[in-house]
């Protein structure tokens, strides 16, 4: 008579799977042994097993990441499409994170205050102008502010260059002025004899003040009336910018501070006339300055903030992966059973 074997079933007190032991009696290999030995498929020499468990180490009871063997994990199909894209996901947050980080970030803000106070409270001017149609010897700059300044043909690191054969003049100078409202001008003052019909039409190519800022990505007003085109003005009318100047301040990432000024404008044209008779033409660029310093400062991104990002966005992604990968292994599980009701 065949005799019929039983498999016990561990008791789930004896079978405990953990991190890092089993501690549970091997008895299902000294069965299914049994089995096969009076069954007479041979002859088997068994070795006795003796139920051994592994100690635990001390320190590793603290491990709050135990491991669960392979072979009690299942796999699907939509499990690996949800792996797929949580990977390519992650992948694209990384990028797009690590170029932020690597990018350097301008910020700018306002303040009162003088932030230049090395500089003796003169600023920094250059300027660059042609008019076509007046003779370099009749070409003068003047300078006068409210501290009692009245400078007439200002020719310090000043340059004047012939345009049309001699026919116009192309003025070049650099120059100072107080942080004092004032103006400069260009006119025919300071010529010995002056012209019936002075023509003051112009191009101005330049006009700027303190240093030159040699950072691309900075747009500010820093030569507003570059490139301005008067030519087709009426050559017997004066012209009136109307500056304010605002201090600008530029902070690399070393801490280098380069100082600078923007400036917005209005201007106008008009023929002025006196009880004598008409008024000579000139130039003029009368500025006041702003009380609101303007401050540009680089700044990369903190690694430590880079690194939550990072941590956030993997374990983020994880989580919410793992939560809808539940939801739809669940709701396939559930699915099976009604169908398997439905069949019985």
């Amino acid at each position: 008579m065949e005799k019929q074997y039983r498999l016990p079933s561990p008791d789930a007190k004896d079978c405990r799977v953990s991190g890092l032991a089993r501690s549970c009696p091997l008895r299902l290999p000294r069965l299914l042994t049994g089995l096969l030995a009076s069954a007479g498929v041979g002859s088997l020499k068994t070795e006795q097993h003796r139920s051994e468990t592994v100690p635990l180490c001390p320190r590793n009871r603290f491990d709050i990441y135990r491991k669960v063997p392979k072979d009690l994990t299942q796999p699907t199909y939509t499990g690996a499409i949800i792996s797929i894209c949580c990977c390519v996901f992650i992948l694209f947050l990384f990028l797009s994170e690590l170029t932020g980080f690597l990018t350097t970030e301008v910020v700018n803000e306002l303040y009162v205050d003088d932030p230049d106070k090395d500089s003796g409270g003169k600023i920094d001017v250059s300027l660059n102008i042609s008019l076509p149609n007046l003779h370099c010897e009749l070409v003068g700059l003047d300078i006068q502010d409210e501290m009692g300044r009245h400078e007439v043909g200002h020719i310090d690191n000043s340059m004047k260059i012939p345009l049309n054969g001699g026919a116009g003049c192309r003025f070049e100078g650099q120059f100072s002025i107080n942080k004092v409202p004032g103006n400069f001008h260009v006119s025919t003052h300071s010529a010995t004899a002056q012209p019936q019909n002075p023509d003051m039409t112009h191009v101005i190519h330049k006009l700027s003040f303190g240093d030159t800022l040699q950072v691309q990505n900075v747009h500010g007003a820093f030569n507003a009336l570059g490139g301005a085109d008067r030519l087709t003005s009426n050559p017997l009318a004066s012209h009136d910018y109307i500056l304010k100047i605002v201090p600008t301040v530029y902070e690399d990432k070393s801490g280098k501070q380069q100082y600078s000024y923007q400036y917005t404008v209005a201007n106008k044209e008009y023929v002025a006339y006196s009880h004598t008779g008409r008024i000579i033409p000139a130039i003029w660029f009368r500025y006041d300055l702003s009380p609101i310093t303007v401050k540009y400062t680089e700044r990369r991104q903190p690694l430590y903030r880079f690194i939550t990002t990072i941590c956030a966005i993997i374990g983020g992604t994880f989580t919410v992966a793992g939560i809808l990968d539940s939801c739809i292994f669940t709701a396939s599980e559930a699915w099976k059973k009604i169908q398997l009701g439905k069949m019985h």
